[in-house]
C-alpha cells in the first residue's frame, strides 16, 4: 500500500498523485485545471458564452466602418475627385490592421507572461476610448489616427485561441477554439451590418435623430456608440473570466506537460515543447499553417472592403448603387445563415472531412463565385437581391470555415507556455497582410473604376480576378512542400 510519499502498488494512482502534486493553490491555472478535473461530463457553456461575447465584441470594430466608409471620406472631402474615394479608403481601412501589426506579438508575450485576462479586459477598453473618437473623427487625419491607436492596443486575439484550448477540458477544446472562429466570422459579417444600418440616422430615421444632433453632426457615430456599449458589457462579463495562465512564482514544475495533458488532445509535447519563442520559427508545422492562415485572411479582408466599396459606387462605374442600409441588410442575412451554418453544418464537416481536403475544396469553391460577382449589375430589383445575398453567405462561408481549420491547426502545434505567443506571431503576421490588403484592394478599386471599356478585364473584373489569384494561390500553398502536417491526430 501506499507510503507518505504518494506512491502506492495499485494501478492508476501514481498518475493521479502526481497530477495531483501538480496543483498549486495559488495558481489561477491549477485552479482551472482542478476544476476541470472535477466538472467531468458538464458541458462548459458559461465559458463558451463568454469565449464568445469577449470574441465577438472585440472583433465587431474591425469591419464595421466598410459599409459607410465610403460616404465617410467623401463627406470629409479629402479625395478630389470620386474615383479617388477609394484610394483613401484603402489607408483608412489598413490602419488597424498595420495598428496590430506592430503590436501582436509583443501582447502575446505579455498573456504568456502575465495572464490572458489583464490583455483582454485592456484590448476592451481601447475599444470604448478609440472606435468611441473614430465615430467622432471630424477630418480624415483624426480618423486615420484612431483606426491605427485601435489596432495597437487590439491584443485579444492571441490570448482568446490560447485562453479558449485551456478553459475547458480536453475534449471541449476544439469546440472552444471553433467558437472563437465562428464568433469572430460572425463578427465581421454582423459588424458591417450595424455600420450599414446605423451609419447616416438622421438621413434614414429622421422622427428619431435629427440633424441638430450629435447624430446629425456626426452621421457615422452611431454604429460606433453601439459597439462600444457592448464593449463596456464585455468588460463586466470578464468579472466571471477564470485567469488560465500558470503561475507557479518561482516553482521548479514544469508549467506545460500537466497543462497540455489537460488541453490539446494529441499535441505532440516533445516537438513542440520548450526553447521559447524563437523556437516557433522552426515549427514548421506552425509557420506553414501560419502561412496559409495569412494568404486567405488578405484574401478575406480584401473581399470585404472590395465588396463594400463595389456595392455603394454608381452603375456608371460598375457598381450596384446600395445603400448602406441595403449593404446592412445583404451582411446581416449573411450573419444569419453563416451562424446556423457553424451550429448544424461545420460540426458535421469537421468530422467527416479532413481538415486540409474541406480548405481544398472550400478554395476551388470560391473562384466561381468570386469569378461571378462582375456580372451582379446586369440585374435588378428583387433577382439581385436574391443572388448578392447568396453569393456573400457562400463567400463568408468558406472564409470562415477557413479560418476555423487554421485556428485548429496553429493551437495544436504549440504547448501551452507558447501558444499565447505562437497566436501573437500569427495575428502580427496575419495583420500585415490585412494591412496590406485594403490600401491596395483601394488602389485597385480605383484603378478599376477608371479603366471601363478595356479590352481585357474591364472595371471590377479586375479586381475580383485579383482576389481570385490569391485564392488559388491558397489552395497550391496547401500541398507540400509549402505545408506539413503535424504529428498529431486531427
Amino acid at each position: 500500500m501506499g507510503g507518505g510519499n504518494g506512491e502506492t502498488t495499485q494501478l492508476g494512482e501514481p498518475l493521479l498523485a502526481k497530477k495531483a502534486k501538480a496543483y498549486r493553490p495559488r495558481c489561477p491555472g491549477c485552479r482551472v485545471d482542478r476544476l476541470n478535473a472535477e466538472r467531468e461530463g458538464v458541458f462548459p457553456l458559461k465559458d463558451l458564452f463568454l469565449i464568445w461575447l469577449v470574441t465577438i465584441t472585440c472583433t465587431l470594430p474591425i469591419q464595421s466602418l466598410f459599409p459607410f466608409l465610403y460616404f465617410m471620406i467623401r463627406d470629409l472631402h479629402i479625395a478630389k475627385q470620386t474615383q479617388d474615394i477609394g484610394f483613401y479608403a484603402g489607408f483608412v481601412g489598413a490602419s488597424y490592421m498595420c495598428g496590430r501589426a506592430v503590436s501582436s506579438t509583443v501582447w502575446g508575450i505579455v498573456a504568456d507572461k502575465y495572464g490572458r485576462k489583464p490583455v483582454i479586459v485592456l484590448t476592451l477598453i481601447a475599444i470604448v476610448i478609440f472606435n468611441t473618437m473614430f465615430g467622432l473623427s471630424s477630418n480624415y487625419w483624426m480618423a486615420l489616427i484612431t483606426r491605427c491607436l485601435l489596432g495597437i492596443m487590439c491584443g485579444y486575439l492571441g490570448p482568446i485561441k490560447a485562453y479558449a484550448t485551456e478553459v475547458c477540458r480536453k475534449e471541449y477544446n476544439h469546440l472552444a477554439l471553433a467558437v472563437v472562429s465562428s464568433s469572430r466570422g460572425i463578427g465581421l459579417i454582423i459588424g458591417p451590418a450595424i455600420g450599414g444600418y446605423l451609419a447616416q440616422p438622421a438621413d434614414k430615421y429622421p422622427s428619431i435623430f435629427s440633424q441638430t444632433s450629435i447624430f446629425g453632426r456626426f452621421p457615422y457615430f452611431l454604429p460606433c456608440l453601439c459597439i462600444s456599449i457592448l464593449a463596456v458589457i464585455a468588460l463586466i462579463a470578464c468579472i466571471w473570466f477564470p485567469e488560465t495562465l500558470h503561475k507557479h512564482n518561482g516553482d521548479a514544475v514544469d508549467n506545460s506537460v500537466e497543462t497540455v495533458e489537460e488541453s490539446l488532445a494529441g499535441t505532440d509535447t516533445e516537438e513542440n515543447g520548450g526553447g521559447g519563442c524563437l523556437k516557433l520559427f522552426t515549427n514548421w508545422p506552425l509557420m506553414s499553417a501560419i502561412t496559409l492562415y495569412c494568404i486567405f485572411s488578405l484574401q478575406d479582408v480584401a473581399y470585404a472592403e472590395t465588396f463594400s466599396l463595389w456595392a455603394v459606387s454608381d452603375r456608371s462605374f460598375g457598381g450596384l448603387s446600395f445603400t448602406t442600409t441595403d449593404v446592412g441588410n445583404v451582411l446581416a442575412m449573411s450573419g444569419l445563415f453563416l451562424f446556423l451554418y457553424q451550429m448544424l453544418i461545420y460540426p458535421f464537416l469537421a468530422k467527416t472531412v479532413d481538415h486540409i481536403t474541406l480548405v481544398r475544396a472550400v478554395a476551388l469553391l470560391t473562384l466561381p463565385v468570386l469569378a461571378s460577382y462582375p456580372f451582379f449589375p446586369s440585374l435588378s430589383g428583387f433577382g439581385l437581391m436574391v443572388v448578392v445575398n447568396c453569393a456573400s453567405f457562400l463567400k463568408n462561408t468558406f472564409s470562415v470555415t477557413t479560418i476555423t481549420v487554421f485556428n485548429i491547426l496553429m493551437n495544436e502545434a504549440v504547448t501551452q507556455d507558447v501558444r499565447a505567443a505562437a497566436n501573437g506571431i500569427a495575428v502580427t503576421l496575419m495583420s500585415i497582410s490585412k494591412a496590406v490588403a485594403p490600401a491596395v484592394a483601394g488602389i485597385i478599386f480605383s484603378w478599376a473604376q477608371r479603366r471601363q471599356t478595356a479590352a481585357f478585364l474591364p472595371g471590377d473584373h479586375l479586381v475580383f480576378f485579383i482576389l481570385n489569384i490569391f485564392t488559388f494561390i491558397g489552395f497550391v500553398f496547401t500541398f507540400r512542400p509549402f505545408f506539413v502536417r503535424g504529428s498529431a491526430k486531427h
